[in-house]
Order: C-alpha cells, then structure tokens, then sequence
C-alpha cells in the first residue's frame, strides 16, 4: 500500500495543483472559464494516462510521457530536413533526392565550388576520363532488344521506370509516369499488380510484369489463364512481358495488398475479389524448373505475337543462374532480357529483415549475371538490366560498365513526380498522393504536369550519362567496361573494377569452368531442377583438404 502511494504521489500532487489552480482562477479572475478550458483537458488527460494500463510511460508520468511520443513522431521529418547531412540519409540522402527534384522541375542542377564528397572514403568511386574526350556522342542512346525467337523486338531507352503496380501507386501516379514515358520515349513497367486503364491513359510504352499471382491473366483458381493473357499481352501498347521470380526489397517473400487497398477497380485490374487482402505466392504454379520456366517463357512470347519476354530477379543462390543458363543451353529457348533486381531496391512495405538481410546488392548480382551470360556464350543474344537505387548518370554509368545494357528505376521516378521520402508507403496516408488510394491525397498528383516532370528528369539524366561517355573518349554506354571505374579499397589505395570483381571471357563456364571461382556452384547446376545437383558444403570441404594436402 505504502509503495501505491508513493508512486501516486507526483500525479496526485499534480492533480491536487491543478484543482487548486482553477479554484483560485475562479475566485480571483472573471476569465477563469478561458483558464477552466485550459487546464481541465490536460487535467482529465493526465487522469485517464493514470489510470489506463496499455502504455507505462504514460503510466508513471501523465501528460508528460506523451512529449516522447510527440517527438518521435517528428524524429524522421526533423532528422531528414535539420539533422542529417547532405550525402548520407537513407534511403535515398537529400543530395539524391534534391538531384531528381530539380532536374523534374527544370530548375538547375549544376553545383558550385567543387564536390562535397570525400573522395578519400573507402566507398568512393568514379569515372576514368580520357584526354581525347568525344565530340559527337550519341545523345539518345537506345538499345535493341530482341533474337532470332523474337517476331517484334523493341527499342529501348537506357532508363526506364522499373515495376510498380497500380495499387501499390495511386492512380494518378500511374498516370503520370505513363505520360512520361511517352513524351519522354522510354518505357513503363507495370509491376505485378496487372495493367489497368490508367497505365494505357497516355500511350507510353509499356512492359507488363507477371508475377507469382497472374494478376490480370488467372482464372479463378488463381492459375494462369493463357487466353486472358494473350488478349492483354497483344495490346499495340504492351511492347514487352516480363515473368517476375523475386524482387530485391523482399526476395522470396511474395507480397499482399492489404485488403483496404484492394478498392473495386483494382480488384477488377487484377481479377481478385475486392475489400479481401491480395496475395502473390512466394513462388509459381506454372512451372517449377528452369526448363519449365523457360517453356513457360516461350508459351508467354507465343501469346503476345511474338514480342520479346524477359525474367526479373533479385539474385541468390549463384546455383540458380547457373541452372537458368543450362535450362537455356539444352532447350534453345532465349529469353530477350534478364532484369537483375538489387537488394537495395525499394517496395512499399517489406519485412525489415528480408530488406535490411537477403538478397545480393546489385553489384555483385549483377556481375555475377553477366558471368553467367558472358561465360556461357549468351550476352549478345540476352539483354543485361540493372536496377536499384538508380537515380543519377553516374548510376547509369556505373551499371552500364559493369555489364548492364539499360537501367531501371522506381523511387526516382517516384520522387520526380512529387513524392518527398515521407515513407508512409504501407499505411496509405502518402501526403502526395503518390502511394495512396485516397481521393484527397490523389488530388494534388496532377498527372500531366507530373508526367512531364518525369520525362524531363529522365532527359536530364540520360544527358548527364552522355556526357560522362563523352568524357571518357565513348561515342556510345555499350562502350563502356569495368576498367572505365575506378574503386577505393581502402584510405591511400584505389582499383579499376576489373580488379576488384572477376569479369569472366567468353565461353569460359562452356570450356573450362573448373578454372573459374564459380566451379563448384557450375558442378551443382542443373537444367531439370533450382536444387543444386551436389551437396556444395561437402563439395568445398573436400576441396579444401586437397588443398591442404
């Protein structure tokens, strides 16, 4: 009892001076009502944090806990726009987000008095330039994608708009980024979410990714459904069609749109019941080995008349790559594009520890890709795509030297039709109506003036990557090769990224991949199944007491 007490002391106390306070307000002054609505919230608020039994900070110190959960509330507006520095927020630091701004708006984005950059720090990379810069390099780099497979090949951009499905985005949005990419002439990718009206408003090309949950072409089984397939992939504006296998932010997780945001019309997009949560697998029905994958690919080609099909991947197990390989040697079918997701990618709500912990950033992912696709004989008949956190020419520059032959992005292109980092993706109140299925927030999105944010913004930075070409002595971004990039590996040494990474010949996994570091995951590979062939832990302990030996 004595303990009770004492630990009621303080807010009983403080109770009693509040009671007294308004006694004396109402002996003394004729306003003591404007004082009487002053205190009595806060006295009755202080009661009820009291006496409630949820919250123990609020508990032990009535009113006053509450201080915390107001500046905690503040601490990730205050930290983005006070606290953090220029060049190392995250996700995306306020010179990154500040780049993609102004160069949608128009305004300048060239810099005075010399890099804020440390370029003594370990993660410091940059662009070899020559002294015979070019004078007339091509000013819109485009790359052909399609095989001797492909009826209709298309011709892309070196930037595009990675997947992002109408659900996850708002309406407006896909409106805007549609409308930019036709004026600015690259593509729109659709995520899995399936292709709505809104991603056919303006007439930019479009890229329909078909994920796990066949939205937009299942029956009601939810399997996949060749004949709605075949109907949408043959629209004129449909120019590609992508199998989606994982995606960076959240690789092997599959996804759900809660059933709030699963509005009547986007249940009608993805043929699903509405105001139920929407669920993507964590992987497919359709096939279940690399050879069924790709005869699963050839069925998609087939279907939309004959234009290119592509796989989109966060890469994992090096195994996996290899037995898509070996499932393309055996079986003659190439896909056209191999989209290599980075962990680093974004998504509107992810598990912390599958975005913070799996999956390979997009450097070693995509190295480990081209390998694949250079030691196999296959790079000049598959397209390499890199993305993740792309948002600037030296982005692209930087991928495009490592192996990629175009980029795609997601959140730049999100920023550049007005979204401020705000990070309120998951629970849908997006104050910019970017990432919301509310009206009110949709309303300020204005989708041909946004659009034309993002065509500029990509303009403006396809530009920039030119001129980094034009400045190491290249015509053309196919030009470029990891000795064009220069790495620290440490205060007072720096590498070119050919010594850094291993970049395989040709044909090397074809003609000895035992002289290769891939050897053992190559020896596990296999065409008829994702499962490695041998058990790799016994394989490399055995190695490495031959080794020893």
């Amino acid at each position: 009892m004595a303990d009770i007490l004492k630990r009621a002391s303080i807010p009983l106390f403080a109770l009693a001076l509040s009671l007294l306070a308004i006694l004396l307000a109402i002996l003394v002054s004729p306003g003591f009502l404007w004082v009487l609505a002053v205190t009595l919230p806060v006295m009755l608020l202080g009661l009820y944090d009291y006496l409630q039994r949820k919250w123990v900070i609020t508990r032990n110190y009535p009113v006053a806990g509450r201080i915390r959960w107001i500046f905690y509330e503040l601490r990730p507006y205050l930290r983005s726009y006070i606290v953090e520095d220029d060049l190392h927020g995250t996700p995306y630091p306020f010179d990154a987000r500040n780049l993609v701004h102004a160069r949608a708006r128009g305004e300048t984005d060239t810099h005075p008095f010399g890099t804020e950059r440390d370029t003594d720090d370990a993660n410091h990379h940059w662009l070899l330039h020559s002294i015979a810069a070019e004078e007339n390099p091509e000013k819109n780099p485009r790359v052909s994608v399609g095989n001797a497979q492909t009826a209709k090949p298309y011709s892309a951009s070196v930037l595009n708009i990675s997947a992002m499905s109408f659900g996850s985005l708002s309406a407006n949005a896909i409106r805007a980024l549609n409308y930019g990419a036709r004026e600015g002439g690259f593509y729109h990718d659709t995520g899995e979410g399936g292709l709505s009206a809104h991603h056919l408003a303006h007439g930019g090309d479009i890229v329909w990714e078909l994920g796990s949950g066949y939205f937009g072409a299942r029956d009601d089984s939810g399997r996949f459904d060749p004949a709605a397939f075949a109907e949408t992939a043959q629209h004129d504006a449909v120019k590609m069609t992508e199998i989606k296998l994982s995606q960076g932010a959240k690789p092997g997780h599959g996804g759900l749109l809660p059933a709030p945001k699963v509005t009547q019309e986007i249940a009608e997009v993805r043929k699903v019941p509405a105001h139920r949560d929407c669920l993507s697998p964590r992987s497919h029905s359709a096939f279940s080995t690399p050879v069924e994958m790709l005869e699963f690919a050839a069925k998609m080609r087939d279907l939309s008349g004959g234009k290119p099909v592509g796989l989109k991947l966060c890469v994992g197990q090096p195994y996996e790559v290899f037995a898509i390989m070996k499932a393309i040697l055996k079986t003659g079918i190439t896909p056209e594009f191999i989209v290599v997701d980075g962990a680093e990618g974004g998504t509107g709500a992810a598990p912390v520890e599958l975005s913070d912990w799996v999956g390979l950033p997009l450097s070693e992912g995509l190295v480990l890709m081209r390998n694949a696709l250079v030691g196999c004989g296959l790079k000049d008949r598959i397209r390499l795509v890199a993305s993740g956190k792309i948002y600037s020419g030296m982005g692209l520059a930087r991928n495009l030297a490592m192996g990629a032959d175009w980029c795609n992005a997601a959140r730049a292109f999100m920023f550049s039709i007005g979204c401020i980092q705000a990070q309120r993706c998951h629970l849908g109140t997006c104050p910019t109506g970017v990432t919301t299925q509310d009206p009110h927030r949709q309303r300020g999105l204005i989708p041909e003036i946004q659009g034309r944010h993002a065509a500029r913004f990509h303009c403006k930075t396809v530009e920039a990557m030119v001129d980094m070409v034009a400045s190491a002595g290249l015509t053309h971004p196919r030009d470029l090769r990891p000795h064009h990039l220069m790495h620290r590996v440490g205060p007072e040494k720096s590498a070119p990224m050919d010594r850094i990474h291993a970049f395989l010949p040709p044909n090397a996994l074809l003609e000895a991949p035992e002289d290769t570091a891939y050897a053992d995951w190559w020896r596990a590979a296999q065409a008829e199944s994702f499962q490695p062939a041998i058990d790799l832990a016994d394989r490399r302990a055995s190695t490495e007491a031959e080794s020893r030996s």
